[in-house]
Protein backbone atom coordinates (compact mmCIF):
# COMPACT_ATOMS: atom_id res chain seq x y z
CA UNK A 1 0.00 0.00 0.00
CA UNK A 2 1.23 3.47 -1.08
CA UNK A 3 1.46 5.47 2.39
CA UNK A 4 -0.33 8.83 2.23
CA UNK A 5 0.14 11.93 4.51
CA UNK A 6 -2.67 14.19 5.67
CA UNK A 7 -1.36 17.61 7.38
CA UNK A 8 -3.98 18.63 9.40
CA UNK A 9 -4.05 22.48 10.27
CA UNK A 10 -6.38 24.70 11.60
CA UNK A 11 -7.37 27.81 10.43
CA UNK A 12 -9.62 31.14 11.83
CA UNK A 13 -11.18 31.60 8.28
CA UNK A 14 -12.22 28.42 6.50
CA UNK A 15 -13.46 29.72 3.34
CA UNK A 16 -10.18 32.16 3.05
CA UNK A 17 -7.82 29.49 3.83
CA UNK A 18 -9.35 26.73 1.13
CA UNK A 19 -9.39 29.74 -1.66
CA UNK A 20 -5.55 30.60 -0.45
CA UNK A 21 -4.68 26.80 -0.87
CA UNK A 22 -6.76 26.75 -4.41
CA UNK A 23 -5.00 29.33 -5.42
CA UNK A 24 -1.00 27.73 -4.73
CA UNK A 25 -2.13 24.56 -6.36
CA UNK A 26 -4.23 22.49 -3.95
CA UNK A 27 -8.14 20.95 -5.04
CA UNK A 28 -10.69 20.52 -2.96
CA UNK A 29 -11.99 17.42 -2.45
CA UNK A 30 -15.74 17.72 -1.58
CA UNK A 31 -15.97 13.82 -0.45
CA UNK A 32 -14.27 15.02 2.53
CA UNK A 33 -14.89 18.37 3.16
CA UNK A 34 -17.64 20.20 4.66
CA UNK A 35 -18.77 23.67 7.07
CA UNK A 36 -15.84 22.44 9.39
CA UNK A 37 -13.23 21.34 7.12
CA UNK A 38 -11.89 21.34 3.68
CA UNK A 39 -9.32 18.39 2.79
CA UNK A 40 -7.39 19.88 -0.30
CA UNK A 41 -5.65 17.58 -2.70
CA UNK A 42 -1.33 18.54 -3.67
CA UNK A 43 -0.98 14.63 -5.42
CA UNK A 44 -2.16 11.25 -4.88
CA UNK A 45 -0.46 11.10 -2.03
CA UNK A 46 -0.18 14.61 -0.31
CA UNK A 47 -3.56 16.04 1.37
CA UNK A 48 -4.17 19.33 3.82
CA UNK A 49 -6.88 18.92 5.75
CA UNK A 50 -8.01 22.58 6.69
CA UNK A 51 -9.59 22.24 9.77
CA UNK A 52 -11.90 25.04 11.77
CA UNK A 53 -10.45 25.69 15.27
CA UNK A 54 -13.63 23.93 16.94
CA UNK A 55 -13.17 21.09 14.26
CA UNK A 56 -9.28 20.59 14.55
CA UNK A 57 -10.26 20.68 18.68
CA UNK A 58 -11.54 17.48 18.56
CA UNK A 59 -8.61 15.60 17.36
CA UNK A 60 -6.39 17.21 20.40
CA UNK A 61 -6.54 18.65 24.31
CA UNK A 62 -3.83 20.89 23.30
CA UNK A 63 -3.79 24.40 23.03
CA UNK A 64 -3.72 25.82 19.09
CA UNK A 65 0.02 27.24 18.79
CA UNK A 66 -0.42 30.68 17.26
CA UNK A 67 1.69 30.27 14.35
CA UNK A 68 1.95 33.95 13.69
CA UNK A 69 4.06 34.28 16.56
CA UNK A 70 5.56 30.82 17.13
CA UNK A 71 6.73 27.67 14.51
CA UNK A 72 4.89 25.00 15.41
CA UNK A 73 5.87 22.75 11.80
CA UNK A 74 7.76 23.63 8.84
CA UNK A 75 6.41 21.77 5.87
CA UNK A 76 8.29 21.33 2.65
CA UNK A 77 7.04 20.31 -0.51
CA UNK A 78 8.85 19.73 -3.90
CA UNK A 79 8.05 20.80 -7.24
CA UNK A 80 8.58 19.94 -10.68
CA UNK A 81 11.30 22.57 -11.75
CA UNK A 82 13.15 26.19 -10.16
CA UNK A 83 10.88 28.03 -12.25
CA UNK A 84 7.63 26.47 -10.26
CA UNK A 85 9.22 27.51 -6.65
CA UNK A 86 8.90 31.36 -7.97
CA UNK A 87 5.35 31.20 -9.61
CA UNK A 88 4.12 29.19 -6.31
CA UNK A 89 5.33 31.86 -3.91
CA UNK A 90 4.26 34.88 -6.21
CA UNK A 91 0.64 32.94 -6.10
CA UNK A 92 0.81 32.87 -2.27
CA UNK A 93 1.28 36.36 -2.22
CA UNK A 94 -1.26 37.46 -4.74
CA UNK A 95 -3.79 35.12 -2.66
CA UNK A 96 -3.10 36.94 1.15
CA UNK A 97 0.11 34.88 1.95
CA UNK A 98 3.64 35.90 2.92
CA UNK A 99 6.43 35.39 0.84
CA UNK A 100 10.15 34.48 2.00
CA UNK A 101 9.46 34.30 5.90
CA UNK A 102 12.61 32.28 6.05
CA UNK A 103 15.35 32.60 4.53
CA UNK A 104 15.54 32.09 0.34
CA UNK A 105 17.86 28.62 -0.24
CA UNK A 106 20.09 28.08 -3.31
CA UNK A 107 22.51 25.86 -3.94
CA UNK A 108 22.75 25.31 -7.31
CA UNK A 109 21.33 21.43 -7.15
CA UNK A 110 18.52 22.55 -4.74
CA UNK A 111 16.47 25.91 -4.68
CA UNK A 112 13.72 26.77 -2.19
CA UNK A 113 11.90 29.52 -1.06
CA UNK A 114 8.73 29.68 1.10
CA UNK A 115 5.67 31.42 2.22
CA UNK A 116 3.31 31.79 4.79
CA UNK A 117 -0.47 31.25 4.50
CA UNK A 118 -3.24 33.41 6.04
CA UNK A 119 -3.02 31.59 9.38
CA UNK A 120 1.14 31.74 9.95
CA UNK A 121 1.58 28.26 8.73
CA UNK A 122 5.32 28.31 6.58
CA UNK A 123 5.09 25.93 3.62
CA UNK A 124 8.71 25.67 1.84
CA UNK A 125 9.45 24.89 -1.54
CA UNK A 126 11.85 23.17 -2.75
CA UNK A 127 13.17 22.05 -6.02
CA UNK A 128 16.13 19.08 -6.30
CA UNK A 129 18.39 18.37 -9.35
CA UNK A 130 18.29 15.16 -8.14
CA UNK A 131 15.48 12.59 -6.03
CA UNK A 132 16.81 12.02 -2.31
CA UNK A 133 18.25 8.93 -2.03
CA UNK A 134 15.79 6.38 -0.62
Amino acid sequence: MTKMIFVNLPVRDLAKSTAFYEAVGGTKNPQFSDETASCMVFSETIYAMLLTHDKYKMFTERPIADTKKSSAVLLALTVENHDDVDNVVDQAVKAGGIADPNPKQDHGFMYGRSFEDPDGHVWELIWMAGAPAE
